[in-house]
C-alpha cells in the first residue's frame, strides 16, 4: 500500500490591531476546509494559522488604548482564537510571533541571511503606508497619491537599514516560477508575479530604524526586523527551523501550500521565497493567492470600516452555513462582490433546498413507508445514479488538487441536483400509494446511498450538519472518510433510519434591517406582452472567456446554449476575472443581430443588473440545463 501524502496548510498570519472580519474568515475557513478535505479523502495535512505581533502600528493602537503593546497583543489575539473557535477552524497550531521561541528562530534565520553575506547596511529614502506596514513606490499608489488598500497617504521615511540582496535571487526565482517548481496558482496570479520582475525590482529593507516594538536583529540590537519579515519567517518557526522535530517532515517531505489575498502577494511570492533560497530552505510547493471580498463594490477592510464580523453571519446563518457561503460566492482565486441578500438566495438554493429538503424528504419517507428500515440492493449493475456520486468523488479529488475549492463544491451541488431529479423522477410517493415497497426501497436507497456520499464530501464544511445526517443514516457518529472508503460496497446503515428531528437548514428570508434601499421608480415605459415575446432569453454555461487585447472593458466568451455554441463580447471586465466566470449558467439574448466589437463577432447579449460601480450577471439558483429558456 503506497503512503498517504503529506500537507502543510498555511494562512497569512493576522494583524492583531483590530478585531478579525469576513475577509479574514475568508482564507482562514478555506485552508481548514482544504486541511479537512486531504483528511477526508485518505493524507496527513497539518494546518498553521495564527496572529502577526509586532511593529509600529501595533505599538500605536496600543498606546491609544492604554495598554503595553504585550497586552494589546494578549487581548486581540484571544479575540482571533475564539472567532475561529466558533467557526469551527480546526487548526493544529495557533502561532504568534510575541512566541519566544518564534523570536529565537527569526533572529537565527536573519543571522545565517548576515553569515552568508546577504544582508547589507544602506539608506532607505521613500514611502512608507502604517496602515499595510510596509514601503510602498510611487507607482502603487492612486492618480491622487494614496495606498490603494487604505486610500491614506502614506508618510516619507528617511532611515538607515539593513536591506536583503534581493538582486541576487531574481534570475533564479523566475525561472523556479516558469518552470512550475514553485507554483503559483490561479494563473492570472501567476502572471501577475511574473510581471513584478519586468518593474525593476530592488534589494528591499528587512530592518526597521525607529520601531521598537520587533525582534531586535542578532548583528545590531538597535533596529529590530521589519515587521513583514518578522511575520514570514512563522511559516518556517511553527515546526522549529532548521532542525526541530517536525521541521523535516512538514516542511522538507511535506506539500506545503500557503494560501493568502492578492494584496500580499510580493511579499509571499518573491521576497519570502528570495529569502529562503539565500539560506538553502526549501521553497514553499504552492502559493494560492485568491482576490479580494467586496461589500458592494467596495474592498473589506478594517481601515475602511465596511466590515461584515464572522459573528455576524454565524447570527443570521448557523455555523455550518456560514463556513459554506463565505467560500462559495466567487470563484476561489478572483475577486468576489458580495451582497448580503446574495448569501441568503445562495443559503436557500443550495442549503435549505438541495440538500436539505431532499434529507428530510427521503428519510421521512424511509421513516413513514418503510418503518425506518431500508432494504438491502439486490447486486447486479450498479445504479447510474450511485455512478454519478463516485464520479462526483473524482472530480472533487481533481478539483482540489489545483485547490479550487468552490469547484469542487460546485460538483457536490451538481450532484445533488441531480439526486433531486432522481427521486422526483421516480416518484416514491406513488410507488408507496401503489403498495410498491420493492421499488420503493430500491429508489430511497440509491437516495440514502448519494446523500451519504454527498454529506461526507460536504463535511469540510458542514462541520456539524452533515455529522447529523450520516448518524442519521449509520445509527451512530460515523467519520466522513469511512463513508468513502467504503465506495463500491454496500452501505450498511442502521437497522431503523430516524429523520433529524429539526430542519438541517429551515429556509431563511433577509431581515428588513438588512435589505437593501429601494431605487427610485423607474420611469413609465410599459410594453405589450407581444413586445416581450420577441425577445428570446436562454441559459447558456460560459465554457471559456478571455480579455479582448487592447480593450480594457471587454471579455470574449465562448458560450454553451444547449446543443448550440456562441461567442458574444460583453463590457464587463472591470468587474470579472474571466477564470470567475468558467462554469457560470448566465441569462443570454439569443435572438439579437450579431455585431463586431473590436472586429470581434458578438452573436447575443447577457444580462446583468447595474447599480453605481457593481455590475452582476443574471444567473439560475439551481442546475437549469444550458439552452432552456427564460418565459
Amino acid at each position: 500500500m503506497s503512503q498517504p501524502d503529506s500537507f502543510y496548510v498555511t494562512t497569512p498570519i493576522y494583524y492583531v490591531n483590530a478585531e478579525p472580519h469576513i475577509g479574514n474568515a475568508y482564507t482562514t475557513v478555506a485552508a481548514d476546509v482544504l486541511n479537512r478535505y486531504h483528511k477526508l479523502l485518505g493524507n496527513q495535512s497539518y494546518f498553521l494559522t495564527g496572529t502577526d505581533e509586532h511593529g509600529s502600528k501595533v505599538a500605536e493602537s496600543a498606546e491609544r488604548a492604554g495598554l503595553s503593546p504585550q497586552e494589546l497583543c494578549d487581548k486581540n489575539s484571544e479575540v482571533f482564537k475564539n472567532s475561529w473557535k466558533k467557526l469551527n477552524i480546526e487548526y493544529d497550531k495557533f502561532i504568534r510571533t510575541t512566541d519566544p521561541e518564534h523570536e529565537e528562530i527569526v533572529r537565527n534565520f536573519i543571522q545565517v541571511l548576515h553569515d552568508k553575506k546577504y544582508i547589507y547596511q544602506g539608506e532607505y529614502k521613500g514611502l512608507y503606508c502604517t496602515g499595510c506596514e510596509k514601503f510602498i513606490t510611487e507607482r502603487e499608489l492612486t492618480e491622487d497619491g494614496k495606498c490603494p488598500v487604505h486610500l491614506t497617504k502614506p508618510q516619507e521615511v528617511r532611515e538607515k537599514n539593513y536591506f536583503f540582496k534581493l538582486s541576487e535571487f531574481l534570475g533564479p526565482l523566475r525561472q523556479k516560477i516558469e518552470s512550475g517548481e514553485l507554483e503559483i496558482v490561479p494563473q492570472n496570479r501567476r502572471n501577475e508575479v511574473l510581471g513584478l520582475f519586468k518593474q525593476n525590482l530592488e534589494d528591499f529593507s528587512l530592518s526597521r530604524e525607529r520601531v521598537k516594538w520587533g525582534v531586535s536583529l542578532p548583528f545590531d540590537e538597535s533596529q529590530v526586523t521589519y515587521v513583514w519579515i518578522d511575520a514570514l519567517i512563522n511559516y518556517i518557526s511553527a515546526p522549529k527551523y532548521p532542525d526541530g522535530p517536525d521541521f523535516d517532515r512538514l516542511w522538507n517531505k511535506s506539500t506545503v501550500i500557503h494560501l493568502m489575498a492578492k494584496d500580499i502577494l510580493k511579499f509571499h511570492c518573491i521576497y519570502w521565497p528570495a529569502m529562503l533560497m539565500a539560506a538553502d530552505v526549501k521553497l514553499p510547493d504552492k502559493i494560492v493567492i485568491h482576490g479580494y471580498l467586496n461589500l458592494d463594490s467596495q474592498k473589506i477592510s478594517k481601515s475602511l470600516g465596511n466590515i461584515i464580523k464572522p459573528d455576524d453571519m454565524i447570527g443570521w446563518f448557523g455555523v455550518d452555513a456560514s463556513r459554506f457561503l463565505v467560500l462559495n460566492m466567487c470563484a476561489f482565486g478572483s475577486d468576489g462582490d458580495i451582497r448580503i441578500e446574495d448569501f441568503y438566495t445562495k443559503y436557500n438554493a443550495d442549503l435549505a433546498n438541495n440538500y436539505g429538503n431532499l434529507v428530510s424528504r427521503t428519510l421521512k419517507m424511509i421513516d413513514r413507508n418503510l418503518n425506518g428500515i431500508l432494504p438491502q440492493p439486490k447486486g447486479g449493475e450498479m445504479p447510474d445514479i450511485i455512478k454519478e456520486g463516485y464520479e462526483t468523488v473524482k472530480r472533487v479529488r481533481e478539483k482540489l488538487v489545483d485547490v479550487q475549492i468552490k469547484m469542487a463544491t460546485d460538483e457536490v451541488i451538481a450532484y445533488l441536483s441531480k439526486l433531486n431529479a432522481y427521486f422526483d423522477e421516480n416518484k416514491p410517493w406513488a410507488l408507496a400509494k401503489e403498495g410498491k415497497t420493492d421499488e420503493l426501497g430500491e429508489v430511497l436507497y440509491n437516495t440514502s446511498y448519494g446523500i451519504a456520499l454527498s454529506s461526507a464530501l460536504l463535511s469540510p464544511y458542514l462541520t456539524e450538519k452533515a455529522v447529523t445526517v450520516l448518524e442519521s443514516l449509520f445509527g451512530k457518529k460515523v467519520p466522513s472518510e469511512v463513508v468513502l472508503q467504503e465506495l463500491g460496497n454496500a452501505l450498511g446503515f442502521t437497522d431503523k433510519i430516524e429523520p433529524p428531528k429539526k430542519n438541517l437548514f429551515p429556509r431563511l428570508s433577509m431581515p428588513k434591517d438588512l435589505a437593501p434601499k429601494a431605487e427610485e421608480p423607474l420611469a413609465d415605459n410599459i410594453i405589450g406582452i407581444e413586445d416581450f415575446a420577441k425577445v428570446q432569453l436562454q441559459v447558456a454555461e460560459v465554457k471559456e472567456a478571455e480579455k479582448v487585447p487592447k480593450a480594457d472593458k471587454l471579455l470574449k466568451l465562448q458560450l454553451e446554449i444547449g446543443q448550440d455554441k456562441r461567442q458574444i463580447v460583453a463590457g464587463i471586465a472591470e468587474f470579472y476575472e474571466p477564470d470567475a466566470l468558467v462554469g457560470k449558467k448566465i441569462i443570454v439574448v439569443t435572438n439579437l443581430k450579431p455585431v463586431k466589437l473590436r472586429g470581434i463577432e458578438s452573436n447575443g447579449m447577457l444580462l446583468a443588473a447595474k447599480k453605481k460601480k457593481k455590475l452582476s450577471l443574471l444567473t439560475v439558483d439551481s442546475d437549469i440545463p444550458t439552452g432552456a429558456k427564460i418565459s
